[in-house]
């Protein structure tokens, strides 16, 4: 779907439709709004005071107006409460419009920015809400559909009257689809069945965003030279497939003359997980699929890292097998070595993204990596704790939680903090090794990123589990039924943070 920005009046716009907007408790619409009433003799004020045009956020009312503007319909969306409106609702509205909009089967609408008037917003976010709104709002997966649906929707026209407004909201635009695009591919990638989304594939277009980027280079190593470095731990997850593991490396130096100013991203790359030799129930396989949904958002995070350009220099470290039963597999009660020398028990061979993030995480530290993030489908736990409202979030230094925290708010990817305190230490103890990957039945959520954390060292380290949020069964807000694409854009927000952007 293209997006552009075009300076004019919205009423004289001939569209097949163009979206204006509307707060609750305003009888008498101001703006483009007012604009456009004025322009259907008061209709929407008309319509507003019989209660057919409605302000709750997300709701929309689709008025033709029978030859008394150029375009053939209008669509007010509802905005909500005023108090409670940013640029996260914008987003929401947008991306609830332009379903709204593809229900009707339009190819074009145009739109204005929401919040941007008398909502008081900064004009440059609104208008990277408003684009990746959009493109999150339209976005679909039905590539294995024998005879799929083309998508009516082709483009969308931001209108702005002033133009003194128009280079800030084409640069808001232009970073809003860079963001937009790179949620999108996590989402095919997570979307992918995994007899397609192999180790393989996923460093393949690794590989595209290096060549595509212009800024980022790549690394691939396969299983001989996982086994040399002493990834011990990822190299048992490993050896139970006959699909080849790969450790995919890129990076990207914002800072080349500051090796300190460094980033590191870590994601969970099991593109399938049967659960091992403790093998998981049928139904439990279901999504197994996206369970790579970590390694996707960091690859995807770095195609947008490499295209907005922040001055630090950032690693997307990505850890690909799959967690197969085969012949060769790891057993519970074997023991493996990590690439620090760290021994770990295997108490439950169905808890493998800790043991490939452990090795991912000693090569972080041994490259000089001294802020991490690492992100994982890590535990059915989280969902328990937390529902699918909120990203856990856990680590080993409060000020770089509270900056990776903020990241996520500022771009309505919620986390929230849970205990990761040395007195559950104790729960994953082992009589024969340094640690057991497990601890019992108790803060199973706790206990994994734990696990992870004995391997960070020095590092400030902060690990998100994203089991709940990484999918959806329904369409909401941004985001359409399946990968969700989270959370890209806390990464994307994290890294420009830091470089002070």
């Amino acid at each position: 779907m293209k997006i552009e920005v075009v300076q004019g009046n919205i009423a004289e716009r001939e569209d097949a439709a163009v979206e204006v907007n509307l707060f609750e408790g305003v009888t008498h619409p101001s703006g483009a709004t007012g604009a456009m009433d004025s322009a259907l003799d008061g209709a929407i004020s008309g319509l507003i005071a019989d209660g057919d045009v409605k302000a709750g956020r997300g709701e929309h009312a689709l008025i033709y107006t029978l030859g008394k503007a150029p375009a053939k319909r209008v669509v007010v969306s509802g905005l909500g409460d005023g108090d409670d409106f940013d640029a996260n609702a914008a987003r929401e509205v947008h991306a609830g419009t332009a379903r709204f909009m593809r229900s009707k089967g339009l190819a074009q609408y145009s739109t204005v920015l929401h919040g941007a008037g008398i909502g008081g917003l900064d004009v440059y976010q609104c208008a990277r809400a408003a684009a990746e709104g959009m493109l999150l709002g339209a976005y679909s997966f039905d590539k294995y559909k024998s005879d799929p649906k083309p998508d009516p929707l082709e483009s969308v026209s931001i209108i702005e009257f002033d133009p003194a407004r128009i280079p800030e909201i084409e640069r808001g635009a232009a970073d809003g689809i860079v963001v937009a695009d790179a949620v999108n591919l996590a989402r095919d990638m997570c979307n992918e069945p995994a007899n397609y989304m192999t180790p393989t594939q996923m460093a393949e277009i690794a590989l595209e965003v290096a060549s595509e980027s212009g800024g980022v280079t790549l690394a691939v190593f396969d299983r001989a030279d996982i086994e040399r470095m002493g990834m011990g731990a990822f190299a048992g997850v490993a050896q139970g497939t006959d699909e080849p593991p790969k450790l995919i490396v890129l990076r990207y130096e914002g800072d080349p003359d500051n090796p300190a100013n460094n980033l590191g991203l870590l994601g969970k790359g099991i593109t399938f997980d049967s659960g091992g030799l403790d093998i998981k129930s049928a139904a439990g396989m279901l999504t197994m699929k996206s369970d790579m949904s970590g390694g996707a958002s960091v690859i995807a995070a770095m195609k947008a890292i490499a295209a907005l350009r922040p001055k630090i220099n950032v690693w997307g470290i990505v850890p690909a097998t799959e967690n197969m039963p085969g012949r060769r597999a790891q057993r519970p009660g074997d023991v493996v070595r990590a690439m620090n020398g760290k021994t770990i028990e295997i108490g439950n061979t169905d808890a493998e993204g800790r043991l490939v993030l452990a090795d991912a995480v000693c090569y972080a530290v041994q490259n000089g990596l001294t802020r991490i993030v690492d992100v994982a489908t890590l535990t059915g736990a989280v969902r328990i704790a937390l529902g699918d409202g909120a990203t856990g979030v856990f680590g080993n230094d409060q000020r770089w939680l509270e900056r990776v925290i903020a990241a996520g708010e500022s771009v309505g990817e919620r986390l929230w903090q849970l205990p990761a305190d040395d007195s559950y230490k104790r729960q994953y103890k082992s009589d024969i090794a340094d640690m057991n990957n497990v601890g019992g039945s108790g803060a199973g959520a706790t206990i994994g990123a734990l696990v992870i954390g004995e391997f960070a060292g020095e590092s400030q380290w902060a690990h998100l589990d994203i089991a709940a949020t990484a999918r959806t069964t329904r369409d909401s807000g941004i985001n359409p039924k399946g990968a969700t694409g989270v959370p890209v854009r806390t990464l994307i927000q994290l890294a420009q943070t830091l470089a002070g952007g």
